[in-house]
């Protein structure tokens, strides 16, 4: 019960039900005061207050928009009176999507080509490598790089049903030996892989950094793109568009 309340859903859903106090609160006074607030007013006020427990309580950057845009979001659909069977198949299109946002606070965060161009001049030459992508997404960076290395072995390994079967089927027409797997980064053993590339969150770092220093072996490289780990300077930046985010990678 308590894992389940430590997750940044529970706490956001149990921050709209606080927020609603204050919220009724805010909407009497300014009754009292003659301005008349209608349901827009309050679904704003509902998300702002919700926003800003949000913010006090620490929860990703991410989760603030959220929470403001939940109540608006409801009062549309409302309005717009939308058929319960479409509610259904976008919530488990999202569900199948964002399969565990809710408990590992990493949302599906796309890279490109110039980021796969980066850590392909970036990984061991040479000789046959084996690297993983953890959160691997629909799998175009592993599928780039095994086109390139195929001496190489590359694997991706996925939480959300959705993105890990699109991987699978892609690997299958491309009729590569490019492998994903489904599961939770965190059962891997990083000391059997000679490069690590990640595109998380910030939530997510520090206990990336602890496994890493934990498993992975010398000579090999911990590559993260956009999210730097505090504390630990990189042996190396590049940036691969311009004014973008940055690829940090650190040797060990």
């Amino acid at each position: 019960m308590n894992r389940i309340l430590r997750a940044p859903a529970a706490q956001a859903l149990l921050l709209q039900v606080a927020a609603f106090p204050p919220t009724l609160a805010a909407v009497y006074l300014l009754a009292r005061a003659g301005f008349k607030p209608d349901y827009l007013h309050a679904a704003l006020i509902q998300g702002l207050f919700a926003a800003g427990l949000t913010w006090w309580r620490g929860l990703a950057s991410w989760w603030r928009a959220i929470q403001f845009a939940f109540p608006l979001a409801l009062l549309g659909a409302g309005r717009l009176a939308i058929p319960p069977g479409v509610f259904l198949g976008l919530f488990l299109f999202l569900l199948l999507l964002y399969w565990s946002t809710y408990r590992t606070q990493v949302p599906y965060y796309p890279s490109g080509r110039k980021v796969w161009d980066a850590v392909a001049q970036a990984l061991p030459q040479g000789r046959a490598v084996r690297v993983i992508d953890i959160g691997s997404g629909l799998g175009g960076l592993v599928l780039d790089l095994q086109r390139r290395r195929p001496e190489s072995r590359f694997e991706g390994i996925e939480l959300a049903p959705l993105p890990w079967l699109a991987s699978l089927l892609r690997a299958k027409l491309a009729r590569s030996p490019a492998r994903f797997i489904r599961g939770d980064y965190e059962q891997l053993d990083f000391g059997a892989y000679d490069a690590v590339f990640a595109y998380l969150s910030p939530a997510a770092m520090p206990a990336l950094w602890n496994k890493a220093a934990r498993e992975m072996r010398p000579g090999s490289v911990l590559f993260s793109y956009e999210f730097v780990i505090a504390d630990r300077p990189p042996s190396r930046i590049v940036t691969p568009y311009r004014e973008g985010p940055k690829l940090y990678q650190w040797d060990f």
